[in-house]
């Protein structure tokens, strides 16, 4: 089952529940994609054939990113209500995305994708970035992942 049949089967069963969090969640996912897929049609490529599991896993991240600095936004000017409604979006969202790899597992993916790149210096992340995110898309957080490789490299 592709991810985006499955994002619209929990849609429905959200429906039936009356999940209303939740359910605004899937619609918020569901609004996403669209606009995806109609901003590819605008740019002349292919929106037809639908987007990709990958494609919709990378939307999916970014949502979360997204949720998480409003959720810290929130907090930081004492609205924890509105936090906590971004975490439960969170967590909706989350059940999409792979698991998330533990500070090991990422530290291993870093060594194997330098060792795979045959990366030497500074020069050579974006190298071991691009392997890392054709790979462990939706697995890690790249911002923080970035600093590692960096650090390794230097």
């Amino acid at each position: 089952m592709q991810l985006r049949d499955r994002i619209a089967a929990e849609l429905k069963a959200a429906m039936k529940n009356r999940e209303e969090t939740r359910l605004a969640t899937l619609r918020l996912i569901n609004a996403a994609l669209k606009d995806r897929e109609i901003a590819l049609r605008g740019a002349g490529e292919e929106g037809g054939a639908g987007l990709t599991d990958e494609e919709v896993r990378a939307i999916l991240a970014k949502m979360v990113k997204q949720r998480q600095e409003s959720a810290r936004a929130y907090e930081e000017g004492g609205r924890l209500d509105l936090a906590e409604r971004e975490r439960d979006e969170i967590a909706v969202i989350e059940e999409f995305l792979p698991r998330q790899l533990s500070d090991e597992e990422i530290r291993r993916a870093v060594e194997e994708a330098i060792t795979e790149t045959d990366a030497k210096s500074i020069r050579d992340m974006g190298r071991v970035m691009g392997a890392l995110k054709k790979r462990y898309t939706g697995q890690m957080d790249f911002g923080r992942v970035g600093g590692m490789v960096k650090e390794r490299l230097a």
